[in-house]
């Protein structure tokens, strides 16, 4: 196995909106009556929880790791010899996969945290995966050159 990764990605949720959603739960709690520490508790673990995912993309030598932490405490890998095709692609993630994070659709699996630029990975046992990628051109050619 490689020690350095031909490509590597780690994208956070930190979109505005998110905090802006969880922020505005949070104040709604505070204004609505008498304190909820229940709620605000659940609501600052859910704020902690998703500050804390990550998703982690490298290319290495033998293949493709993905690693959504601390869902994953592994990597998930995708061999070389698994791969029939790819491509960078746009995709629309409440479309196409119903949000963001670790989706599943019949036949699809999604990593994705924000936008809307992957790689579209298609498998030999048919079943396709999209990578969520802020540089989609740059993962596309680091598969080009480990998969060569």
């Amino acid at each position: 196995m490689e020690k350095t990764p031909l490509f590597r990605e780690v994208q956070r949720f930190r979109q505005p909106w998110i905090w802006a959603l969880l922020g505005g739960i949070t104040l709604l709690l505070l204004v609505l009556g008498p304190i909820s520490w229940g709620g605000l508790i659940i609501v600052g673990a859910i704020a902690g929880f998703v500050y804390s995912l990550r998703l982690r993309t490298e290319v290495r030598a033998d293949g493709i790791y993905l690693k959504m932490w601390p869902l994953h405490r592994s990597f998930r890998r995708i061999a070389w010899s698994e791969i029939e095709r790819y491509e960078s692609r746009q995709y629309r993630p409440i479309r196409e996969f119903g949000g963001w994070g670790i989706r599943w659709v019949p036949g699809k699996l999604a990593y994705n945290v924000r936008g809307n630029r992957g790689v579209w990975i298609e498998r030999t046992n048919g079943r396709a995966v999209l990578v969520g990628s802020q540089r989609s051109e740059e993962f596309v050619k680091a598969i080009d050159e480990a998969a060569q």
